[in-house]
This record gives structure tokens, sequence and C-alpha cells, in this order.
């Protein structure tokens, strides 16, 4: 830390400038976040954000792998909400050979999508009120994010990345106790949603903390490209699910909750909202289950039933092949975007004709959050930069990539 007394005049500010690093080891910065304050007392005079900390270049590392084993390089990016990472992925992939998806597949990989949507707004809740000494609600989240966690370790055996994704669907079916076992979280689930809001709605601390801090409007959210919960914080109500439906989203009853006064506050409220509505999107995809394929019977691309191995050469002609090279999409380049718990999420692939990306870019929807808080910070004080950082929700694996 140092001091320096430069332009107070133009500040207008009385006394010594001090500088501060918040982070990159601090737990309030969501990550290793580094927030290089300017404080006049406990004011903000400018705030600078500093990434990197957590880079390790996977957007590089994708270029050298096959598709196929991409996925367990991206869920890992957003390690929040690692199936959002693995639709955009697939779905590129899906685009660009023109593969079509079974039902069934997509109907489980909507399921998966909104109740990593659920489990990461409980963390983010939870983690958020911890942050502010509210231990009970943490307690309540995380007790209830488990639920989630047990649900995907049933399906796959990996709890946080579940790496489910396959090029043409799902690796495998689900589990035969994964539909009774999400019923059954589903009954239970309006209680602790209740208990969440009796506990933070309108409790005299939680609202004091946070509103009017980290006001972000329309115009501030276009110019720095937010969207998720920033954005319909704001009052724009811009869903990917709705605007560029995939999946069948837009055969899904659900609405996009939306507030006007742009501050920490409105966020909160609109993550609250959105877990009532992933709950009824999760509801309305188990109705629609059907029995069926869960991958596409493209050989080329898939690979073939054990079954289909003992009986056709064929088969397992194309089980080496896919196993050894992988797949090769034709040369070719797009942008698919999906709606992550923290806003658009898109990928950008540029295909050469062999076995690997020859290009790929993420568009992380945390990367413009982080970068909007020096514009917010400035004239709020130094206990307010922790509720801001909170209120905008950066994943920083998805900014350093």
């Amino acid at each position: 830390m140092s001091k320096t007394t430069e332009n107070l005049d133009d500040l207008g500010l009385s006394g010594d400038i001090l500088e501060l690093n918040l982070g990159p080891q601090h737990p309030s910065t969501h990550g290793v976040l580094r927030i290089k304050l300017r404080l006049d007392g406990e004011k903000v005079v400018s705030a600078e954000p500093v990434i990197g900390y957590l880079h390790t270049g996977v957007e590089k590392e994708c270029e050298t792998r096959t598709y196929h084993q991409v996925f367990s390089l991206v869920d890992r990016l957003d390690y929040l909400s690692g199936p959002a990472e693995e639709q955009a992925f697939a779905s590129a992939v899906e685009r660009l050979m023109d593969v079509e998806v079974p039902e069934r597949a997509q109907t489980i990989r909507l399921i998966l999508l909104e109740l990593s949507r659920i489990q990461s707004h409980l963390i983010w809740i939870g983690t958020s009120a911890l942050e502010l000494n509210m231990s009970s609600v943490f307690m309540y989240c995380f007790a209830e994010r488990e639920k989630i966690l047990d649900l995907f370790e049933g399906l796959s055996g990996a709890r946080m990345f579940p790496n489910t994704w396959r090029i043409g669907g799902m690796a495998h079916d689900l589990n035969p106790e994964f539909v009774e076992e999400t019923k059954a979280f589903l009954k239970n689930f309006p209680t602790t949603w209740q208990d969440l809001d009796n506990l933070l709605t309108n409790n005299y601390i939680w609202c004091e903390r946070l509103k009017g801090v980290a006001i972000m409007d329309k115009e501030l959210c276009k110019q720095y490209m937010c969207t998720g919960p920033v954005l319909r914080g704001a009052g724009v109500p811009y869903d990917i699910r709705k605007i560029y439906p995939y999946l069948h989203y837009d055969e899904y009853h659900f609405d996009i909750p939306t507030q006007t006064e742009a501050d920490s506050y409105a966020r909160y409220l609109v993550r609250l909202e959105e877990m009532r509505q992933s709950a009824s999107l999760v509801e309305q995809g188990l109705a629609k289950l059907k029995p069926g394929p869960v991958i596409t019977d493209q050989r080329k691309v898939a690979l073939p039933p054990r079954r289909e191995l003992v009986r056709s050469m064929e088969a397992v002609i194309h089980q080496f092949k896919l196993v050894s090279e992988g797949i090769h999409p034709p040369a070719g380049e797009l942008y698919q975007m999906v709606e992550s718990a923290r806003g658009e999420l898109g990928y950008y692939l540029v295909s050469d004709g062999s076995n690997k990306p020859y290009r790929l870019r993420v568009r992380s929807p945390s990367f413009p959050h982080v970068h909007v808080l020096q514009k917010v910070l400035p004239g709020h004080l130094l206990s307010d930069v922790v509720v801001a950082i909170a209120s905008v929700d950066p994943i920083l694996g998805d900014v350093d990539r």
C-alpha cells in the first residue's frame, strides 16, 4: 500500500489517497480477481480490475484436442455451470455437421441445464450472504445445492462436472432413480425457496447493504455488453432461451424476471425468481420425457452400441476410427450461444476439416461484468465493493480462460 496526493483538487476530495489491493487472494473477490483501489478514507476514488491469475489457455488447449476431448476442458471454464459450456460447444459442432439430436437427449439436456442454473444461483446467494455475515443463509443454500449435486453424481459419477454431453446427444441415458429423485427435489424446493425469501428479501441489513449499490442501467449494460441477470436487473428482458430458442425452449412456459432499479438488490430479486422459473422448467421437462435413443444413429459421429460390435465389422471400424481419430466436421465457421446462469455464453468455432478445432473462441458473460466494475465502483464505500463484485456473479475461470 502507498499514499499519494496527486490531483486531489480535480477529484473534489480532501486528504491523502490510499492505494489498496483487494485480492487476488481474498474470498470476497469470488476467485482470483484483483481490484486496484484508490481510496479517500473509506470512499472509492477509482477501481481497476486486474485479471489473468487463473489463465489456463483453455481456448488454445482445445485447438490441440479432438472434438470429443474438448468437453472435459470447457466445463472447467465456468466451473459452477459446466453443463452450459458443454451445451454451447456441442450445439456449435452439431450445427456445423448438421447432426440431429434425438428428442429424449434434448429434454435431458434441458433438465440438466436448469438444475445447474438453480445450483449456481444457490451458490451465489449463499456466498453473497456469507460475505455480509449471514451464515444461516449459506447453510440453507449449500444444503439444497448438495441435493442437485447428488443427482449429477447418480447420473454420471461426477458432481460438479457431469460431463455427459456428446456430439449428437448424451453419453448415456438417465439412471433409473434420476426421475423420482428429481421429483422429490422439486417437491421440497418451494419450501427452501420460501425460506430464502423470508430470510433475505425484507431483511433490513440485506436491503441496506444492496439497495442503491452498483447501479448498472440499460445504457451502461449496452455500453459494456452486459447480459444475464445484470441486464435483466436493469429492466431488459433479454434471454437467449426466448430470443434464440434452442432445445425447444420455445415449447416451454416460463417467464423472464426483470427489475428496473438496476442495483445489486434488483439483481438479487432476478436470480431469486429465476430459480423458481428453472424449477418449473425441470418439472415440464420431466413431463415431456419420452422413451427413445439419447444419441444420434450416425455412426461417423457417435460410437455404435456394444451389441453391434459383436455382429458388424463395419461397426468395429467406425468405433476404431472414432476412438483413434475422432470426428471430422466440414470446413466452416459459426457462432453458437446459450443462456448460462451469468448471461450470454457464446462459442465461435472454426473448422478446417480436420479432427481438431482450427479456432475456438469463447464469449464469456463474466468478462464484461468484471470490466464494468471500474465504472460503477467510484463513489461507493470500501464495504460496498464486496457487494458490487458479488452482485455481478463473476467466475474467474470464465474470465481468464
